[in-house]
Formats: structure tokens, C-alpha cells, sequence
């Protein structure tokens, strides 16, 4: 089990020329998720070799549009490239209404079907499940409705101590799955074998939260509680104090302080400002605070694998 989070845009809503709005691309427990749609992600995502046909869930944060004006190219071009899988989209009520007249207007209906769930909980709340994954979102407060996404791993299968296993004549291959799940093994006699003496503990679930504009909200840390990854926007520097609670955005060491007191194991700090030129300073400020801060950047992949949970894996695409 791994995570794996490819950085496509990172910058607020002013554009630049070298800077792209917000969207993330997510591959964990071999599920792969696209996290808000920005103006030009399709781009990005060629950019970075992501395969369109992978994506199966979008999941948006809030209706500004430096986080979904991407949205209805990314759609057009899967109708081009003729898809046919079924595409979910997670998004505060209203997008729908969007994207149907968008599609309408321009009368390019796609031959595959948009399943939209519509977000309007103020709530912690379930909006997707399967198997190996959950999804939770995480309420924030920004000018419009706005949430985060909590992705979590299930706790997978125990492993097979297969050295202890042999010693036990009894025990066949068609007693593995009930040892995966837990159970203990009962010989023919009665005499019970713990499954703790066959089975070593399976690799800690791992987790990744993703918070998007919002003013510092430490009522959050509870629902992201010892997250290995965190995303936290960091529009302002501590200097801007006033505009961040103005335009309730957070800063630096806002974002620091939220990662301090929920214990998560790594830091992500982005969507700045185009006031400032030094990014560094970001990792500065929040520094002062968190030890583990990392800056997003486009083409930026940040991977953690369950079996060195601790350790982080940065990688720079061009």
C-alpha cells in the first residue's frame, strides 16, 4: 500500500505564466482520484504522462473557479478519445447545473455517463467507499460552500507467517483466506491455534488529507487526526494577516499550526498568493512551527509507502 500525489497546479486564482491553479492527481491502494480541476489540467495531465483513462472519480473542492474551470475541457476531451467507463463527480451543489449547460450549449453530449453527488452537508460526511478505500469530507470555511477530502486505506489482510504455518500438517491451503481475515485456526481435537501464532499484523493503512481554501479552522484537526499526508492552502504569509481573514484564506503558520496539533506526519503547503516571489518563505514561516513542511510545485510527486510510513519520497517531473 502506497500514496502516491502528483502536484498539477498549486497557485490561487490570478494567473501567471508559470504558475497553474490548483489540482492533484492521487494514485493510493492502486485507486487513482482527481482532486479539484483547475483552468488547464487536461494540460497537465499530458504534461505529466497521467493516463485520462484512469481517472474514474473528480473530486471538487468549492464552485471558485480556479478550482474547476478545467472541468468541462477535461470532459470534451474524453468524449473525443471516446470513452465509455462511467465518471463520478464529487462537488458542492450547482456544478451539475453548470457542466449540464455547458454540455447543452455546446451540444457535445458524451457517450459515457456523469454521475454527479452532490455535496451540501455542512458535516463530516461518507461520499465514497469501496473495498480497499473511504473517502470523508472535510468541512471548511472559505467565502462560498467549500470542503476537503479525507482519502483512508481500509486495514487491509494479516500476513501469512508461513514459517509458523508449515509446522502444522492441518493446516491447508484452503484455510488461508479465514487466517487473512483474522481467525483463529481450530485443529480436528479442538486445540486452538491463535491466529497471532500464524499471521504477522497487515501494513498500516495509510491516509492523505486534502484542505482547500479555508480560514484557520482548528476544529478540523479532530477528522485528520495522524493523517501520513497532509495538504493545507497557505495563501498568505503571516505579514498578510488581515487579508487572510478578510478573503478567509490561511497562512504559513496557520497552515503549521493545523499540522502541529493534528499530529499528521507531513506537511504540504500551497495555492499561494502572486504577491510573493520567494516561495521559500512559506517554508520558513510554517518551519517555525512544523518540521515536516514540503512546498507543492507543479510536477511535484510526493509518494509514502506503508512499509516506511515515516519516510517521504519527493520527485521532480520536467
Amino acid at each position: 500500500m502506497s500514496i502516491s500525489l502528483t502536484i498539477l497546479g498549486c497557485h490561487s486564482a490570478t494567473p501567471r505564466t508559470f504558475a497553474h491553479p490548483t489540482s492533484q492527481y492521487l494514485e493510493i491502494n492502486n485507486r487513482r482520484f482527481l482532486i479539484d480541476c483547475g483552468e488547464g489540467t487536461q494540460v497537465q495531465l499530458r504534461k505529466y504522462k497521467i493516463k485520462f483513462s484512469t481517472i474514474g472519480h473528480i473530486f471538487i473542492s468549492h464552485l471558485h473557479g480556479d478550482h474547476f474551470f478545467g472541468l468541462i475541457g477535461l470532459i470534451s476531451t474524453f468524449g473525443l478519445l471516446n470513452r465509455k467507463n462511467d465518471l463520478h463527480i464529487y462537488a458542492p451543489t450547482g456544478l451539475k447545473e453548470i457542466i449540464m449547460l455547458q454540455l447543452k450549449t455546446s451540444n457535445s453530449w458524451p457517450q459515457f455517463d456523469i454521475i454527479f453527488h452532490e455535496l451540501n452537508s455542512p458535516n463530516k460526511e461518507l461520499i465514497f467507499e469501496d473495498d480497499k478505500m473511504e473517502v470523508f469530507t472535510i468541512p471548511l470555511e472559505h467565502r462560498v460552500y467549500t470542503n476537503g477530502f479525507l482519502f483512508k486505506e481500509k486495514v487491509g489482510e494479516r500476513k501469512l507467517n508461513m514459517n509458523a504455518i508449515k509446522k502444522y500438517s492441518e493446516i491447508e491451503i484452503c484455510d488461508y483466506q479465514n487466517l487473512k481475515d483474522g481467525k483463529d485456526f481450530v485443529k480436528a481435537n479442538g486445540h486452538v491455534i491463535t491466529n497471532e501464532q500464524l499471521t504477522f499484523n497487515p501494513n498500516k493503512p495509510l491516509s492523505y488529507a486534502f484542505c482547500s481554501d479555508t480560514v484557520y479552522k482548528p476544529e478540523i484537526t479532530s477528522i485528520i487526526k495522524n493523517v501520513d499526508l497532509l495538504y493545507h492552502e497557505s495563501t498568505f504569509l503571516k505579514d498578510r494577516q488581515e487579508t487572510a481573514v478578510r478573503t478567509k484564506h490561511s497562512t504559513a503558520e496557520e497552515a503549521a499550526k493545523i499540522a502541529e496539533e493534528a499530529r499528521v506526519g507531513q506537511l504540504i503547503l500551497g495555492h499561494y498568493s502572486s504577491r510573493y516571489e520567494d516561495l521559500n518563505l512559506f517554508k520558513e514561516e510554517a518551519e517555525t512551527v512544523f518540521d515536516n513542511v514540503t512546498l507543492a510545485k507543479e510536477g511535484k510527486t510526493i509518494k509514502i509507502d506503508s512499509k516506511v510510513p515515516d519516510k517521504l519520497i519527493i520527485a521532480h517531473q520536467n
